[in-house]
């Protein structure tokens, strides 16, 4: 029975396809966006977090950690991440909750179990179950066997995935997915490499493959000003969106500085703090852009 690691199972959600949804994050990414929301998911080994707000400074942690990996500084307490073998001692120790691990093995019948709470959900509003991350082709065999059992339970499933992954591994989960949410982060290879780390050039080739046996496509593109919203990058993004035959419509998803506190609580630095929220009229200019090309554009989702 395969298994995986799961940081986060999201109930009632209605921004990651159709419908109401569970959302359930896979923890590993191979991408470092810059603007990532879910720091938390990049590693693909469990993490220790630290809710400073809780922090009751009462020193349980420092005291049972078996690696020294705790110590004390400037009034507070320093948690040194190279030295922590995520044993999880400390998160047991902590009265407060300050200390929580992140990243769950579970397996496909233990997250079945809690997309089955949901089920009324789905089909009073033709939802069903999203498959995120992190990148959920970095588990590729707990992926492929939860969408099988999904289809067991006719159960309309969803996967989000940024397309840096096997082809092949793609293209053989695309009978078992009702509709991709498949994210560009940015149409330029120079950028995309700046700016997530990895190049576009196997993303763009999985698009155009999957697009060619998948009827039921969503681009999702992060809208980051004055990263990946110049007209050149909108026009080329939106013409290619629009040679591929599986492509239904661009979700726009606005910039926002909502993952600040995760990277601080992870000890990463943030380094879009100067960034501007798009504006609306920023914000139309891009749904303008891009619908010329005779895409269907939607902000969100």
């Amino acid at each position: 029975m395969s298994s995986g690691l799961v940081f986060n199972i999201q109930k009632y959600s209605i921004q990651d396809g159709p419908g109401i949804r569970t959302t359930v994050f896979l923890k590993g990414c191979p991408l470092r966006c810059w603007w990532c929301h879910n720091p938390e998911s990049l590693s693909p080994k469990p993490e220790i977090v630290i809710l400073e707000a809780r922090c009751r400074l009462c020193g349980e942690c420092l005291q049972v950690c078996p690696n020294d990996a705790i110590f004390a500084e400037n009034g507070g307490f320093r948690y040194d991440v190279e030295a922590c073998a995520l044993c999880g001692t400390c998160v047991e120790a902590c009265p407060s909750g300050a200390r929580q691990m992140v990243g769950t093995r579970m397996t496909v019948p233990e997250v079945m179990a809690e997309i089955s709470k949901d089920r009324i959900f789905y089909d009073d509003s033709r939802g069903g179950v999203t498959f995120s991350g992190g990148e959920p082709l970095m588990q590729p065999r707990f992926l492929r066997d939860l969408l099988a059992a999904c289809r067991a339970q006719s159960i309309h499933t969803t996967v989000d995935t940024c397309g840096f992954g096997t082809r092949e591994y793609l293209l053989s989960i695309a009978p078992l997915t009702d509709l991709f949410l498949y994210d560009l982060k940015a149409i330029d290879e120079v950028k995309h490499l700046q700016y997530t780390g990895v190049s576009n050039s196997s993303i763009l080739e999985n698009l155009l493959a999957l697009g060619r046996v998948h009827s039921n496509i969503w681009i999702r593109l992060p809208l980051i000003p004055g990263l990946n919203d110049d007209d050149g990058q909108l026009e080329a993004t939106a013409r290619f969106a629009a040679s591929i035959p599986g492509v239904r419509q661009i979700n726009v998803l606005p910039y926002h500085k909502t993952a600040i506190h995760k990277f601080r609580r992870l000890g990463r630095p943030y380094r879009l703090e100067q960034i501007p929220d798009p504006t609306p009229e920023h914000l139309e200019r891009v749904r303008q852009k891009l619908g010329a090309f005779g895409l269907t554009v939607k902000t969100g989702g």
